[in-house]
């Protein structure tokens, strides 16, 4: 009977291949092709107000200050990053904000309302982004923000 010796090389060889293509080369042509096509979203959304990052569409921001809309409580959002609040949230705010910053609750509901996006067709509840929403009323009221550091 002839010693039998187990081969390892095919098997460490396939390995070895399969971890270079999927575990580098792929990663590594899809994160290019990523950045070609969609550079904004491949670079996590990231928004600038007067040419400073200032947070990022997909994930919650701390906002703290009573002149702006605040993110969902951590105990409250599954992952506690939850950038976007429901329209009734949002709409809880506005006599907080209206008045630490005297503008109309008239006005800043409008702003609420015409921000609410939507989803796809029947899937989902209507949503609204807090950053986008604070990043308008920044933009709108200069007056209001002109001094302000969050």
């Amino acid at each position: 009977m002839e010693n039998s010796k187990p081969e390892y090389k095919p098997a460490v060889g396939l390995a070895l291949v399969s971890l270079l293509l999927c575990g580098l080369f792929f990663p590594l042509l899809i994160t290019g092709v990523a950045q070609v096509i969609l550079p904004y979203q491949a670079n996590g959304e990231i928004v600038r107000l007067n040419g400073h990052e200032v947070g990022s569409e997909l994930i919650a921001q701390g906002f703290n200050s009573s002149k702006l809309f605040h993110s969902r409580p951590a105990n409250q959002s599954a992952s506690g990053v939850d950038p976007d609040i429901t329209l009734s949230e949002a709409l809880s705010q506005v006599p907080r904000i209206s008045s630490a910053t005297d503008i109309t609750s008239a006005a800043l509901n409008s702003i609420v309302n015409t921000n609410e996006e939507g989803t796809f067709l029947i899937f989902g509840s209507p949503y609204i982004n807090v950053l986008r929403l604070n990043l308008i009323l920044i933009n709108t009221y200069r007056s209001v923000y002109q001094n302000f550091t969050g």
